[in-house]
C-alpha cells in the first residue's frame, strides 16, 4: 500500500471526535461490542473475529469496520455514524466504487486508521496512523511504504507505562510517529516538543492531538537531536527505530546507523539536553558482542552527570533476530531465494561487527549532576505490574538517599516496609525452621530477595518508629548476640533492601 495519499485536515477535529464519542467508538465500547477474545485478536492484528462480531448495522459496527477492519461501507451507513460531508471534504473518507452520486448507493471507505486508546486515567483517546499495519494478520509493513507510520504497538505502551508522570515544563519525544508518546506527555508537561525524520509521522501526530482533544505539540521534522539544538527538557522520552538491520528499508524501525550506534548516540546525547532534576526514557537494542560484557558496553553510553538504570528484558540470538525482522517486513512472503538472500545479508552484518545477540530493554537517565553516578545494569525477564513510572522515579529517589547516607547515617534513620511485600517460608515439610527465607513484591518490579532470620526480623519490625539502630540492638538481645558485631555486619543487607526498593525510609529523600 502506497503511503503517498494525502492526510486528512487536521481542523474541525473536534466534530469528528463528538460524532466518535456518541458511537461509544472507545476502547471501552469496543471491549463491549467484540467481547474480550475478539478484542485481543484485535490487538494481535487478527480481524477474523472482529469482522463475525460486526455484522450488524449499529453505529458502532459501522465504525469498526470502517477505521479498524478497513472494510468499505454504504454512505448512508457512514452518513448515520459521522458528519460524512465534513469527513469527504477533510480527507477522512474517500468514495468507493461506481456509485451515482446519491449518499445511499455508493460507498465509502477510510483513508487512515483511527484506533481507540484508553488513556491512564480513562481519557478516551485515539491514535491516527496508515492504513494496513494493523489489518490482514501478522503479516507486518509489507507492501508499505519506507516512510510508513504505524500505530499503536507493544513497544509503545511499554514506553508509555515505564515513563514518569511528575509534571514537568518541557518534554521532547524523538522519534514521535504517530504521537502516543507527545500524547501522554501533554497530561502533565506545559509544552510538548516532538521530532521525527518522517515528515509524514508528525502530520499522524498533529492528527493523533487534535482528535484526542489534547493541545498542540511543537512539531519538528529532523534526526536526534538534530531539531532541538541546544535547547534543555526536563522530559525526553522515545521509542526509536531501534533495529540493527543491514541498511535502513523502513524509516519506522531501521535507525540507518551501524549496529546500535543510534541507540548509544541517543542515549549519550540526553545528558547535555536535561535539565537537573530531569529523565530521559528510552526504549533500545543493542548488540552483544564478543569478547565485551554487554553491561559494560551500556555503562560506557552514560553520560556526565547522570544516573542511569538499564534494563535487559529479552536477548535474542543473531538467527532469531534477523527472522523476527525479516517477518516484520513481509520478508517471508517473498520469493524464497530473495528471502535467503536479504537473511544472508544480515547473518554478514552480524558477522562483520563481531555480534553473537541481541538485547532489548529499556535505558532511564536522571540527571542527578553526581559526581558519584549510580549506574544500575541488570538483567530482568520476568514479569513487571506496569505502569511502573513511580517505580522509576523511586529508584532513583532511593539511589539519590544511599549515595548521601553512609553506615552511621542508616543506621540512625527509621524505615518502613513498603506495601504489598509478602514473606514466604521455603524448607522440607515438617522443619522446625525454614532453610530460607524470602521477601517478595506483589508490585512494580515485582522483585524477590533471600533474607537471613536478622533481615526477615528487621524487615518485620519496620514500621518507621524505631531506627534501625534501636532494632538491630533489640534483635541482638533476642538472639544473643553482639550488638555492636550486629551493627557492623547489617548495613550491607539493609542497603540491598533499600535500594531493591522493600523498605523505604520514612523521611523521603531524592527525586521530587
Amino acid at each position: 500500500m502506497s503511503t503517498s495519499t494525502s492526510l486528512p485536515a487536521s481542523d474541525r477535529s473536534s466534530e469528528l471526535r463528538e460524532a466518535l464519542l456518541a458511537a461509544a467508538f472507545t476502547a471501552d465500547g469496543l471491549l463491549d461490542l467484540l467481547g474480550a477474545p475478539a478484542y485481543a485478536a484485535l490487538a494481535r492484528s487478527e480481524t477474523v473475529p472482529a469482522l463475525r462480531a460486526t455484522r450488524g448495522d449499529s453505529l458502532l459496527e459501522t465504525l469498526v469496520r470502517l477505521f479498524l477492519l478497513q472494510e468499505s461501507v454504504e454512505a448512508g451507513r457512514a452518513a448515520a455514524a459521522l458528519p460524512l460531508k465534513l469527513c469527504l471534504d477533510g480527507g477522512w473518507l474517500v468514495r468507493d466504487g461506481d456509485g451515482d452520486g446519491d449518499e445511499g448507493a455508493d460507498v465509502v471507505r477510510a483513508s487512515v486508521d483511527v484506533r481507540p486508546y484508553g488513556g491512564p486515567e480513562g481519557q478516551d483517546w485515539f491514535i491516527v496512523s496508515d492504513l494496513g499495519c494493523a489489518v490482514g494478520g501478522a503479516g507486518g509493513a509489507s507492501g508499505h511504504g519506507e516512510g510508513v507510520v504505524l500505530g499503536v504497538g507493544g513497544a509503545s505502551t511499554t514506553l508509555a507505562g515505564i515513563t514518569v508522570r511528575t509534571p514537568v515544563g518541557t518534554a521532547l519525544d524523538i522519534g514521535t510517529g504517530s504521537g502516543i508518546q507527545a500524547l501522554h506527555a501533554s497530561r502533565h508537561a506545559t509544552s510538548v516538543t516532538a521530532t521525527d525524520l518522517n515528515l509524514r509521522a508528525l502530520d499522524f501526530t498533529r492528527l493523533t492531538l487534535a482528535l484526542s482533544g489534547a493541545g498542540e505539540a511543537d512539531l519538528r521534522v529532523g534526526s536526534l537531536y538534530g531539531p532541538v539544538e541546544s535547547e534543555t527538557y526536563d522530559l525526553i522520552v522515545s521509542n526509536p527505530p531501534f533495529v540493527i538491520s543491514p541498511g535502513a528499508r523502513l524509516t519506522y524501525r531501521d535507525g540507518g546507523m551501524g549496529g546500535d550506534d543510534l541507540c548509544r548516540s541517543l542515549v549519550q546525547g540526553a545528558g547535555e539536553r536535561l535539565n537537573e532534576g530531569g529523565f530521559a526514557q528510552f526504549l533500545a537494542n543493542w548488540q552483544h558482542v564478543e569478547g565485551e560484557e554487554w553491561q559494560e558496553r551500556l555503562r560506557s553510553w552514560v553520560p556526565r552527570g547522570c544516573d542511569a538504570w538499564i534494563v535487559q528484558r529479552e536477548v535474542q540470538d543473531i538467527t532469531q533476530y534477523a527472522e523476527l525482522w525479516l517477518r516484520d517486513s513481509g520478508d517471508h512472503r517473498t520469493d524464497p531465494a530473495e528471502y535467503a538472500a536479504r537473511y544472508e545479508a544480515w547473518l554478514d552484518e552480524f558477522e562483520a561487527r563481531k555480534t553473537r545477540a541481541v538485547g532489548f530493554g529499556w535505558i532511564t537517565l536522571y540527571k542527578s549532576g553526581s559526581d558519584r553516578p549510580s549506574i544500575v545494569t541488570e538483567e530482568w525477564p520476568h514479569p513487571v505490574e506496569q505502569p511502573l513510572g513511580d517505580a522509576v522515579r523511586e529508584h532513583f529517589a532511593r539511589q539519590d538517599y544511599l549515595r548521601s547516607h553512609d553506615d552511621a547515617a542508616l543506621l540512625a534513620d527509621r524505615f518502613r516496609l513498603v506495601e504489598e511485600v509478602v514473606q514466604e517460608q521455603v524448607g522440607l515439610p515438617g522443619a522446625e525452621d525454614p532453610e530460607h527465607v524470602i521477601l517478595r513484591q506483589n508490585r512494580g518490579m515485582r522483585r524477590a530477595t533471600k533474607v537471613d532470620s536478622v533481615g526477615a526480623g528487621f524487615a518485620g519490625v519496620c514500621d518507621g518508629t524505631l531506627t534501625a539502630g534501636q532494632i538491630l540492638d533489640a534483635i541482638a538481645q533476642l538472639l544473643d548476640e553482639d550488638p555492636v558485631v550486629l551493627r557492623d555486619r547489617t548495613p550491607e543487607a539493609i542497603r540491598v533492601l533499600v535500594e531493591e526498593g522493600f523498605l523505604e525510609p520514612t523521611g523521603g529523600a531524592g527525586v521530587e
